[in-house]
């Protein structure tokens, strides 16, 4: 906040100028985007395809490629859903579109994903710990090796507990480091795949057979039921199940792409693609080329739980050199896993927090940490619960990942059923993006392509209720847990509830203080400024065709609210009603996040708007101020106003002309000061 008080003289008798900043808005490039993403999306790499060789046998690699293949109309449903710019992810597209209750249920879902995402991430990466150690171990003669379950186990622990304390702190992922990880992962994998290569020049491969071959507990209930043969169609869905956990991760997508820079949805498009490439040439490409590599049998036995450890030792070559590539291969995954137990931390937070925006949860949940300023109740409560999963996992991967496939299925399910249906809500809307295959009756788009989808996702959810029977009875009673949990918080939290409903969403806002104004603009570093004065969230139309038509690489946004204040002296018609400024704010920071362009949010306290407007203009050295027009005094009222309190505050020369636009619908005045 800071404070600067005009001189005495002031015919227009300011009784005081306060700036309030809040959240200075940057954005990141879709390839930071994507390196968020592909951390969680990436990691299954380490441990699809290892159990989905425990549930059908060699024939694994043909549907973690399909999976991935899979994995781009999955993205595509993604962009439809981002491009209606509807805040929170699956949770808030199930509500607008399914209604509250569906809501709950795609909530319940999500958070039963989170929370064995962190363990089955840990866990593994324990393995791959373990393993390597016990690499070592033979390498050096060592008569014994480490129980790669145990030391599984504790990792999992170690690495729970240290992103539980970081989230309390309030200390999230960045995209830089997203980025490195990944780059270091994509040489890893390159090294991988160029030695795979040279290994079946000199000792041959052989391909993977398409025969599935599904072990008893990988039927669940559907080995009892007669007509659930695991051939044909109902065979290839089973499997199709059984490797749908390599999309684990997919749906990061939808919370980072309000961070996604201008021009958004373009770059929303390079950022699926990317991911999309990745995916397959990481997860899908180093699956076959373990299962070309590795004899089945040794799969089965030994490294099922370090699939790329295994690829890896079974190079050709000299074993220290193996042993090295095995290493690469462990840092990566380490380090992709643990990211991911760091998102499932941060994205379970997240939804929480989502879900008690909209009054559903009690102040409990929300309260906030006195020195971090985080709804630590939840992260404890979510980092409790990974923990008892992990113990009563016992390092057992295959279990955690026969449990995981229940929450992200159903939560597709429900997401393509909710866009479906905003398709009629909203038939009106323009989106950047559809889901393909549609057909065009009037002005509207029947969702063929997106009904398909639907039912093809509702196929193998309904399946894998009866083969994955650990993830059924311990996803069914944890929604039903979790759903029972929001609807009776919401009853005892009714009245705030309701309260939160009729204000609608607020967007945090943090404010910061400097001694002056030119102290409060600082930060400001483009050549360019433009000065755009907003009053109430109803009325922003000039503020977005200022945000279509910037520069963002040569200008700075700044955004302005003059809240007035009360002086007695000054005539009431003169000044403008209050507005709430988290409302205003709100409205603001979407629009920004919408387009993805940062702009420098400010308020000003002060009796007369037009002083303000100048003012900040003047000490910004701003070469435009943008207003939208006010139905009390019409744009011609306003311009000479801005004219007059222009020349109150200007002190020296002009270094470059300043030009004044009143927009609104269709029509624009302008005026233009110069020396």
């Amino acid at each position: 906040m800071s404070s600067s008080t005009p001189s005495a003289q002031s015919p227009l008798r300011v009784k005081k100028v306060v700036v309030i900043t809040t959240a200075m808005l940057t954005f990141i490039p879709f390839w930071k985007a994507a390196a968020i993403v592909l951390c969680d999306f990436g990691s299954s790499a380490f441990y699809a395809g290892g159990l989905a060789m425990r549930a059908f046998g060699p024939a694994f690699p043909w549907y973690i490629l399909a999976v991935m293949l899979f994995a781009g109309l999955l993205l595509m449903l993604e962009l439809e859903a981002c491009s209606l710019f509807v805040r929170g992810g699956a949770y808030k597209i199930v509500r607008e579109g399914l209604g509250d209750r569906m809501a709950k249920l795609a909530a319940s879902a999500l958070v039963f994903d989170f929370l064995l995402t962190g363990p089955i991430s840990a866990v593994t990466a324990g393995h791959y710990l373990g393993g390597l150690f016990n690499s070592f171990l033979t390498q050096f003669g060592a008569s014994f090796h480490l129980p790669e379950r145990g030391v599984a186990v504790v990792f999992g622990l170690l690495v729970t507990g240290y992103f539980w304390r970081q989230n309390v702190k309030g200390i999230e992922e960045s995209s830089s480091k997203s980025a490195k990880i990944i780059a270091f992962s994509l040489a890893v994998c390159f090294l991988l795949a160029i030695w795979s290569f040279i290994t079946i020049a000199l000792q041959g491969a052989h391909v993977p057979p398409t025969q599935l071959n599904f072990a008893p507990d990988a039927l669940g209930w559907a080995g009892k039921i007669d007509w659930m043969k695991a051939v044909g169609l109902l065979g290839m869905i089973m499997a199709f199940g059984h490797s749908i956990l390599a999309l684990s991760g997919i749906e990061t997508l939808s919370q980072v792409y309000r961070e996604i820079e201008y021009p958004k949805a373009q770059n929303l498009k390079k950022a699926a693609l990317l991911i999309f490439i990745f995916a397959l040439l990481f997860t899908g490409g180093l699956t076959f080329l373990s299962a070309v590599i590795i004899p089945p049998d040794l799969i089965a036995s030994k490294y099922g739980d370090n699939l790329l450890s295994g690829l890896a030792m079974s190079m050709a070559g000299p074993n220290l050199l193996k042993l090295l590539m095995q290493t690469l291969v462990v840092v990566a995954g380490v380090v992709m896993l643990s990211g991911a137990v760091n998102t499932s931390l941060i994205g379970s937070n997240a939804l929480m927090n989502r879900i008690a925006e909209d009054g559903i949860l009690t102040d409990w949940f929300r309260k906030i940490h006195r020195k971090y300023g985080t709804t630590y109740h939840v992260i404890h409560l979510i980092a409790a619960l990974q923990a008892v999963i992990i113990l009563l996992s016992g390092g057992n991967v295959y279990l955690l990942g026969e449990a995981y496939a229940f929450g992200v299925m159903w939560c597709f399910v429900l997401e393509a059923a909710a866009i479906m249906a905003l398709r009629f809500k909203r038939r009106g809307e323009k989106r950047d993006f559809l889901f393909p295959l549609n057909v065009r009756y009037e002005n509207f788009y029947i969702p063929v392509g997106l009904g398909l989808l639907s039912l093809f996702l509702l196929s193998v959810a309904v399946v894998n209720l009866f083969t994955k029977s650990i993830a059924t009875v311990a996803g069914i009673s944890f929604t039903i847990f979790l759903y029972a949990v929001f609807t009776l918080s919401e009853r005892l939290n009714a009245k705030k509830a309701n309260t939160m409903f009729e204000e609608g969403y607020r967007e945090r806002v943090n404010a910061e203080t400097s001694l002056d104004l030119k102290d409060a603009l600082e930060d400001l570093s483009q050549p360019n400024r433009v000065l755009v004065a907003v009053k109430t969230p109803e009325h922003l139309y000039h503020l977005e065709e200022t945000l279509r038509t910037v520069n963002p690489d040569d200008t700075d946004v700044i955004v302005l609210y003059s809240k007035p204040v009360e002086n007695l002296l000054y005539r009431q018609d003169m000044r403008s009603a209050a507005v709430d400024e988290h409302e205003l704010f709100t409205q603001v920071i979407f629009l920004a996040e919408k387009y993805g362009l940062p702009i420098t949010p400010v308020m000003v306290q002060s009796n007369d708007a037009f002083y303000a407007i100048a003012q900040v203009a003047a000490v910004a050295d701003a070469k435009e101020i943008i207003m939208g027009v006010s139905g009390l005094h019409g744009a011609q009222t306003q311009m000479e106003r801005i004219v007059m309190a222009w020349g109150a505050v200007k002190e020296h020369e002009l270094n470059h002309p300043v030009k004044v636009r009143i927009i609104w619908e269709g029509r624009e005045i302008s005026y233009r000061f110069t020396n």
